[in-house]
């Protein structure tokens, strides 16, 4: 890079977020109304976002819409999603209505199992070392469970071993696994400080070396199944059907479409889970591990057709979510869309999450099985266009229904029909 601006800006941490705002401005050279942008933006929660995050200069407000029509283990359910792109609460309004006859969603859960990974390495015998660590479960579990008492106060704490020995380059790795019960919380503090707590006494009684000493993303026992069935007149017969279970096996067999087809899942699931706070990077990355679990990446749904011919969808999936702790103990907008969804458990707020996932996958498989998913979102979508090229008021509409009639959303023919509508003011 050629730019003579530095990246360097002494003390920024110290300083208050709106001096914070200006040094960066002086140094990215910002104009008056960049700088007003990202000033309004942080309206109300910049104090917040400083708490939140290192260095804040502004807030990034993501829309919020509500999805309607969702019937979870008999139970309504309005469910709030967080999410920038056009058609994904609209799809799910729609799947969420068409399975509405059968009864809706229907959920289990394994419950809100974590866990944490302690690497030994350096053994010579590393069976052995498996074996040793075993040997202590008594021990290994009173460790855990005085790490955080509060925890077991409420009915969770430590609940099992796993431990297996691995191949590397550098030689085998004996693997501790923690297997914690987090109750309502997430549980990535609880099962770190546990592993961290129990790392030296490792060390002690194996001879090993311990090195990291952190949870896994890979959340396999912490799994929440949903279920929901589409009759045939709601889905448009028995050809649109067998069409979209085609698109299953396409995505199941092949990795190029299953990553667009399980990107649909999460745009469902990552909204819920941003709106209510919880971590969206560490759901995704569970969710894909789990999609390759068998060794390939393959759709993380499940399709079939039942003995009536109606379409069947399920989707099972890592789900560590949670009610305390974080962002979502402390975002004022986290906490009034847990209001809004009724949920008193993380156990209750993972199978919607879920359900979501799957009625999001319903959705887009039906509208590519159909007419394609360009006609819904590009319907969506020109608004967000027609706003890109600077058109306001009525002209949003305008410009919007203008590209829908023509049958083609882009930038061009946009800025032409809004040249046009303000000639001939």
């Amino acid at each position: 890079m050629s730019d003579a601006r530095s990246s360097r800006i002494e003390g920024l941490h110290k300083m208050a977020p709106e001096a914070r705002l200006q040094a960066v401005a002086r140094q990215a050279g910002l104009g008056n109304a960049a700088i007003a942008s990202l000033s309004a933006a942080a309206q109300g929660q910049i104090e917040l976002a400083d708490r939140l995050v290192e260095n804040a200069i502004s807030a990034m407000s993501i829309p919020v819409g509500i999805a309607t029509n969702m019937l979870v283990d008999g139970h309504e359910v309005l469910v709030p999603m967080a999410t920038e792109e056009s058609s994904v609460i609209a799809a799910v309004c729609n799947a969420a209505k068409r399975c509405r006859p059968t009864g809706g969603f229907f959920t289990s859960s394994s419950g809100p199992v974590m866990a944490a990974q302690i690497q030994l390495l350096g053994a010579s015998d590393p069976e052995n070392v498996r074996l040793k660590v075993y040997e202590r479960m008594d021990k290994i579990r009173a460790i855990c469970d005085e790490t955080d008492p509060l925890l077991v106060k409420f009915g969770g704490g430590f609940r099992d071993l796993d431990i297996r020995v691995i191949e590397t380059d550098e030689g085998p790795m004996t693997i501790v696994h923690i297997i914690v019960d987090t109750r309502d919380a997430m549980g990535a503090n609880a099962v770190n400080s546990m592993a961290e707590a129990l790392a030296p006494r490792l060390v002690e009684w194996t001879g090993a070396r311990s090195l990291l000493r952190i949870l896994t993303n890979l959340a396999d026992r912490r799994v929440v199944r949903a279920r929901a069935v589409w009759p045939l007149a709601e889905i448009g017969g028995e050809q649109v059907r067998d069409d979209m279970l085609s698109a299953y096996r396409f995505a199941d067999a092949d990795p190029y479409r299953a990553a667009t087809h399980n990107k649909g899942i999460m745009n469902g699931v990552s909204a819920v889970v941003l709106a209510t706070g919880n971590d969206t990077r560490a759901i995704e990355a569970g969710a894909h591990a789990f999609a390759a679990k068998d060794g390939h990446y393959r759709s993380m749904s499940r399709w079939e057709a039942d003995g009536d011919g109606n379409l069947v969808g399920i989707l099972e999936m890592p789900m560590a979510v949670g009610l305390i702790g974080g962002a979502t103990k402390v975002h004022p907008t986290a906490q009034a869309n847990l209001e809004i969804l009724g949920v008193k458990t993380a156990d209750a707020l993972a199978r919607i999450i879920v359900s979501i996932g799957l009625a999001q996958n319903f959705a887009a498989m039906r509208a590519l099985a159909t007419t394609g998913i360009q006609k819904g979102h590009m319907a969506l979508h020109a608004q967000n266009v027609a706003l890109a090229i600077g058109a306001v008021g009525a002209e949003i509409d305008q410009v919007a229904n203008e590209l829908k009639a023509l049958g083609k959303v882009r930038q061009d023919l946009a800025e032409e029909i809004l040249a046009r509508l303000r000639a001939g003011k």
